[in-house]
């Protein structure tokens, strides 16, 4: 069986990372995603166990003295953290799997040496495109929105750390340049488009 490969995903809120995320993975088979984790309160729409699992904070806090958690890090006052567990069995049964967190938990994972991932930072083309995106979703109060784009000025200095960097500037165009990142990554990896392993090689 191949194993899969594990892609870590940030990006300033706003940026359209969800959008993008969802595109992709309705195009390319064999790509999963990794729900994390948060002690915040669901959002008009989300679902426990599709977007987040939704826990306490006393649930989370005992799930990180577990060793539970390949990352875990605070943002904007809620908990956030990926599950160990779940995300090696994914990757043991040849799943990718994308990981989308923040910069701190992202930078966890980089520097550890327990697993191997490829780094993407998407961004949009401007703080002022950022404001009025934020603005526009109409599900924020104003503290909020001052709070996140206060978050993105110093996420986005972070940027340069990661991979990959892709600005969302247009949304077509930016759905491409994921899309051909994870078959980029897979080919490296001697695997088709699909994620299957190229058995011909083998044969030889």
């Amino acid at each position: 069986m191949t194993t899969g490969k594990l892609f870590i995903l940030s990006a300033p809120s706003g940026a359209g990372k969800t959008t993008l995320l969802k595109r992709v993975m309705a195009d390319l088979p064999g790509l999963a995603f990794s729900v994390s984790h948060t002690t915040r309160l669901p959002r008009p729409g989300e679902e426990d166990g599709v977007d987040y699992h939704f826990v306490s904070r006393e649930q989370f806090e005992e799930m990180r003295e577990q060793g539970l958690f390949l990352e875990w890090a605070e943002v904007h006052g809620n908990l956030y953290g990926t599950s160990r567990p779940a995300v090696l069995a994914q990757l043991e049964s040849g799943l990718d799997v994308v990981l989308d967190i923040d910069v701190q938990g992202a930078a966890i994972l980089r520097n550890s040496a327990a697993i191997a991932a490829v780094s993407l930072f998407i961004t949009p083309p401007s703080l002022q495109e950022l404001e009025r995106r934020l603005r526009g979703r109409g599900t924020d109060s104003e503290e909020t929105i001052l709070l996140r784009l206060k978050n993105a000025r110093v996420e986005m200095q972070a940027a340069l750390d990661y991979e990959y960097l892709i600005v969302n500037a247009r949304l077509e165009q930016a759905i491409d340049t994921l899309r051909a990142i994870v078959i980029a990554e897979r080919s490296r990896g001697h695997r088709l488009p699909t994620g299957q392993p190229i058995e011909m090689l083998s044969e030889l």
